[in-house]
């Protein structure tokens, strides 16, 4: 099986080992995976994960107890959860205390010809939408969870602080809730591609702590970032961290004190949400697609998406 690993460095390797059944009752092959930044970040040592590395895909379901999920086209959750531990029982089985997570902690990606995931896991993907629209759906179900976190209205004010893949696809979930969206970004070509989708952008260098916005959301993964979103919101404001990388400098925090500002840790979504959306096209993906290479092309492709002014870089794994 041909699959792109990671351990210490990352290398393309045509022959792996087939997936196990105890990694998921139900088998998949992929036809196109997406890089994300967790790739990226992975690679420089977050999370310590060494093995098959992704977890944005679309698939064909190859054989699953689920009759009905075989020889359709599905998507997947990237949480595999226990369903047994007090979190699972509460409701919370996102934060599963045995979890594993899809090409992050303990299980095999989906950068490869084939992965296994539990039939809970799989959301069919209507014809509707195609396989690059599909493999947006984990990515964009992440956006979705700030609404189910955060009251948003159309009188909200909202920054969404980086001009990334995330904060294209947030800037645009916020935005059809009818709230005025500003997005912030150090990217001119990136920041106009929210001119069609009529939400105001600003440069990182323009800027202004100006206290003043009920939410701001930072997908930056940065200390700049994260100060400048403290410098924006306004008292008794919400402040919703999107990024899952570690910062690592020391910072003056006092402010959400004096300000008494409500830090939201957002993560995994909804992804019958994010699947309506795409059928809807409410939400534009096609835009952020940059380049197209095959899974052997993969260590290229991951560097290419390192590269500044790149948006999405997607992984044809079966034509």
């Amino acid at each position: 099986m041909r699959a792109l690993r990671f351990d210490q460095t990352l290398v393309y390797q045509p022959q792996n080992p087939e997936p196990s059944p105890a990694e998921g009752d139900t088998l998949i092959a992929i036809t196109t995976a997406g890089i994300c930044s967790t790739d990226l970040e992975i690679c420089k040592g977050y999370m310590g994960f060494a093995g098959i590395l992704g977890h944005e895909f679309v698939g064909v379901v190859l054989e699953s107890p689920a009759p009905e999920l075989v020889g359709r086209r599905v998507c997947g959750e990237i949480n595999i959860v226990c369903g047994t531990c007090s979190l699972c029982c509460s409701g919370l089985s996102n934060h599963c205390t045995n979890r594993s997570v899809l090409g992050i902690l303990k299980h095999p990606g989906a950068f490869a010809e084939r992965v296994r995931l539990p039939a809970a896991n799989l959301h069919l993907v209507p014809d509707s939408v195609d396989d690059e629209q599909a493999v947006f759906v984990e990515p964009l179900a992440a956006a979705f969870q700030i609404l189910r976190q955060v009251p948003i209205t159309p009188q909200t004010t909202i920054t969404v602080l980086g001009d990334g893949r995330l904060g294209l696809l947030v800037a645009q979930v916020l935005r059809n809730t009818g709230a005025l969206v500003c997005l912030v970004g150090r990217h001119p070509k990136k920041l106009a591609l929210c001119e069609k989708w009529s939400i105001q952008t600003q440069l990182f260098s323009e800027a202004l702590p100006g206290h003043d916005q009920d939410v701001v959301v930072d997908c930056t993964g940065s200390a700049a970032g994260f100060e400048l979103a403290m410098g924006m919101v306004r008292p008794r404001g919400t402040l919703v961290l999107k990024s899952t990388v570690a910062i690592g400098k020391a910072m003056n925090l006092a402010p959400l004190v004096i300000d008494e500002i409500t830090v939201v840790g957002s993560r995994c979504g909804p992804f019958p949400e994010a699947i309506r959306a795409l059928e809807s096209r409410r939400v534009d993906v096609a835009s952020l697609i940059h380049h197209r290479m095959p899974l052997g092309q993969g260590v290229q492709a991951m560097a290419l998406a390192t590269s500044p002014g790149v948006l999405k870089v997607l992984l044809t794994v079966r034509d």
